[in-house]
């Protein structure tokens, strides 16, 4: 099972939704350490690894890019100031979470060194489109559990939930949301083994999750209502055919197929307006749809710092998105 593209669909019959290399010198090659130690002493070193402040520029990585060993080179990515290797699974570690095991212990803290030297956190983000952990029943505290020791024994700074089980939260049951598959036992349980402070934690629900009375089980306001005090920041997928494509369509009006999910909308309903990143496509081919060239997508930016928003920008993925994307998506209101 390979998760090379994130699928946005959502309702079916409705409405399709989108959902460089560097080579490390390790430090300690002559230490004479072993890998658990080093593994040991990079963590020590990164124990200030706390929720780094708004805005959060973020960005997604899960194809293969020819001739990386591990995540691209700082100067690729200036601008970002969160790194998302995509994805670890039920069953395992995937693409860039996965060449991210493959290094060696000093390969990783060379790279850990690295971005944090350049201000960059680096998470892994969980689940996406090919995992749905709700319909084929996993349990959401031992989900949990394996997951966080992931994030420990690979030293990372915190993970993302990705969760796109569409069948679970149209379903209307509430399982998806709070019952015991749910995502609110899943994140109460992240947190307790991922303490606030140390590492990161965020969601990255579609904007069409948090309609109020769309979904029988409460959608993300319910997530939100019972765990949103445990989530840093919403990674919000602001993607679907004609919805958040226009500045008013993305920040203050959505169409009746979505009503209320647009960014100051989704604030209206209850969800701190610090809290909800706008996410978007890197390009075209990055998603069926919901693509704002950077231009526009800057000028929307702009607008919405003028009014009080302050979260920040997330785009999926590199290398399509690197440091000459966001730089002009942050041109007009967080200049480089």
């Amino acid at each position: 099972m390979v998760a090379l593209k994130k699928s946005f669909a959502l309702l079916s019959g409705l409405i399709s939704l989108l959902a460089v290399s560097s080579s490390p010198v390790s430090p300690a090659a002559s230490s004479g350490l072993s890998g658990k130690a080093l593994d040991f002493i990079s963590a020590a070193k990164n124990v200030q690894s706390a929720t780094p402040a708004a805005p959060h520029f973020v960005v997604y990585s899960d194809a293969w890019v020819s001739g990386e060993n591990g995540p691209p080179a700082v100067s690729s990515i200036q601008g970002f100031n969160v790194f998302a290797l995509s994805f670890l699974l039920t069953e395992g570690a995937f693409d860039q979470a996965e060449e991210w095991a493959s290094l060696t212990s000093s390969q990783r803290s060379t790279f850990k060194s690295q971005y944090s030297a350049a201000g960059i956190k680096l998470i892994v983000s969980l689940f996406g489109s090919t995992d749905a952990p709700t319909s084929t029943g996993a349990d959401p505290v031992a989900t949990a559990n394996t997951m966080a020791a992931w994030v420990k024994q690979y030293n990372l700074d915190g993970v993302d939930v990705d969760y796109e089980d569409f069948n679970a939260m149209n379903a209307g049951n509430g399982k998806a949301e709070v019952n015991y598959l749910g995502l609110a036992s899943f994140t109460t349980q992240l947190r307790n083994q991922l303490p606030s402070g140390t590492y990161i934690l965020t969601h990255a629900p579609v904007a069409p999750w948090f309609s109020p009375g769309l979904y029988g089980g409460g959608g993300y306001l319910k997530v939100h209502q019972e765990v949103g005090s445990l989530i840093d920041w919403y990674n919000v997928q602001a993607k679907g055919t004609t919805e958040y494509t226009t500045c008013s369509g993305l920040l203050t009006t959505s169409s009746s197929t979505w009503p209320n999910t647009a960014l100051f909308q989704i604030a209206a309903s209850g969800v701190p307006l610090s809290k909800l990143v706008i996410g978007k496509p890197a390009t075209t081919s990055d998603a069926s749809n919901g693509y704002m060239s950077t231009s526009t997508l800057a000028g929307c930016v702009e607008q919405a710092k003028n009014q009080g928003w302050s979260a920040g920008v997330m785009v999926w993925e590199f290398p399509d998105a690197a440091t000459s994307w966001i730089e002009a998506v942050r041109a007009q209101a967080w200049p480089m």
